[in-house]
């Protein structure tokens, strides 16, 4: 069976919303452009500069612990470097996360929003060049099989959407659970090259509605009954740069 390239995901800014990209150049050692730049940090974080090192996904505001980030849209444009947020369609908040004036508009709208949960003031924080703000403490990408999340209807009894992985590439065609196999081994899609280098463990982030914004799963224990495990997804580092576009076929090199 022929295995494909179904989607294309960023997220621009840690824990707020994914962007779907038709095709986007991966270099060798980094992840998806734009990923995990952008993070808020929470009030009580200690934080000065840009973010050169890997740091708990605690020190931000997440969707692990803060499920109203899901209520929010946002949209990065990345020639200005700004960010806009839109809630129920309607833009609340615009500001050019690369100066003063910018992040400050973005900061009092997420210190309103977010209220006590911040813990303080939250602040745009930005990943040192060649650094990310991923949960994962070296430059990756993530990797979202269809067909596994599909599975899993039959333990959950009911759809799950992909999009609570927070995937940044999704693949269709291959079996439920193959992408386990393939730890170890690489992929070529388009002009790239990618070896997968290990599962991905879940937490209580995965158990939040994308469409509603409310903890309506619980997706871990879910996964624990249901195949003894917490995993969903595999590791990807880019091995060769190139161009990668929906709909290239994935083969296992």
């Amino acid at each position: 069976m022929t295995i494909l390239l179904d989607g294309i995901f960023r997220y621009p800014v840690k824990g707020l919303t994914g962007e779907a990209l038709d095709g986007v150049e991966l270099t060798a050692g980094q992840p998806v452009p734009h990923d995990r730049r952008f993070a808020l940090a929470l009030g009580s974080t200690p934080i000065s500069g840009a973010i050169s090192e890997w740091m708990p996904k605690t020190s931000f505001l997440m969707l692990m612990r803060n499920e109203k980030l899901a209520q929010l849209e946002t949209r990065f444009d990345d020639a200005t470097a700004s960010l806009t947020v839109l809630r129920g369609g309607r833009q609340v908040a615009r500001g050019n996360l690369s100066e003063k004036i910018g992040r400050t508009m973005i900061e009092d709208f997420f210190a309103a929003f977010m209220a006590s949960e911040a813990r303080g003031r939250p602040r745009i924080v930005e990943a040192a060049d060649g650094h990310t703000m991923s949960d994962h403490n070296n430059p990756v990408l993530s990797v979202i099989n269809l067909a596994s999340v599909a599975d899993m209807t039959r333990v959950v009894v009911k759809a799950v959407n992909p999009r609570r992985f927070r995937g940044n590439l999704l693949i269709a065609g291959a079996e439920p659970w193959q992408e386990f196999d393939w730890i170890g081994q690489k992929l070529r899609i388009g002009g790239a090259e990618m070896e997968i280098t290990g599962r991905i463990d879940r937490c209580g982030a995965t158990n939040v509605n994308p469409e509603t914004a409310e903890r309506d799963l619980n997706l871990p224990k879910s996964l624990q009954m249901g195949y003894g495990h917490i995993d969903c997804g595999v590791y990807a580092r880019v091995t060769a740069g190139g161009q990668i576009s929906r709909g290239d076929v994935i083969s296992i090199v």
